[in-house]
């Protein structure tokens, strides 16, 4: 069981760790500024729930393969960052369909899809799992109880955590959309923009080691 000290302490850091610039922030930011708030919040739903499953991972010990294994580690990167290659080819050709179409090509994928993106965005991270397997049990105690239960009350704080950044996030992304959105052109800058990060987020996925 935690203690109100610890777990106080824990979601600070969390706060903190879900300001800091990276690369889930970041999506959550690119899919609101194109495809408004309500876009960015549903994709920062479809990342904590991926979130519970690095957190099951690290609580039920499987994290570890990924440290150990490189192939395992590998494979799964490399998966993640195909995913994002393919969202920044959806980007670049709803970019060049809105400028033959003056504004009119790029259709809303719908929030399932993007709560989809979230979860495989966030799933296909193994540098989650590890960051998590290595931050999480520093918080835990055996003479408070279970690991494995002071592990899964410590994810669910970094969720709440998340969400609160990210909803944040979500605000100010929707905001920028409202903005590109008055004209045809500023939606194809925003969509290559988005293609952009996606491409590099999926090179800087690929050249992360163990």
């Amino acid at each position: 069981m935690l203690t109100v000290d610890v777990a106080l302490a824990f979601f600070a850091a969390s706060l903190l760790l879900g300001i800091a610039p990276g690369p889930d922030n970041i999506f959550v930011l690119t899919q609101s500024a194109v495809y408004g708030a309500g876009a960015g919040i549903v994709t920062t739903l479809g990342l904590v729930t991926g979130l519970c499953v690095h957190t099951t991972a690290v609580a039920l010990g499987v994290a570890a393969i990924f440290q150990s294994s490189p192939l395992a580690f590998t494979i799964l990167k490399t998966i993640g960052a195909g995913y994002l290659l393919w969202l920044a080819w959806l980007s670049f050709k709803a970019s060049a369909a809105l400028a033959i179409t003056k504004g009119d090509g790029a259709p809303f994928p719908g929030f399932a899809t993007l709560y989809r993106r979230g979860i495989v965005m966030n799933v296909t991270n193994p540098k989650v799992s590890l960051f998590f397997l290595a931050f999480l049990p520093q918080f835990c105690d055996p003479a408070r109880g279970s690991m494995a239960m002071q592990v899964l009350s410590l994810g669910l704080l970094f969720m709440l955590a998340t969400i609160v950044v990210f909803f944040s996030v979500a605000l100010l992304g929707g905001r920028l959309a409202v903005w590109f959105n008055k004209s045809p052109g500023g939606q194809v800058l925003v969509h290559r923009a988005a293609g952009l990060v996606f491409v590099g987020l999926a090179v800087v996925l690929l050249f992360v080691t163990l």
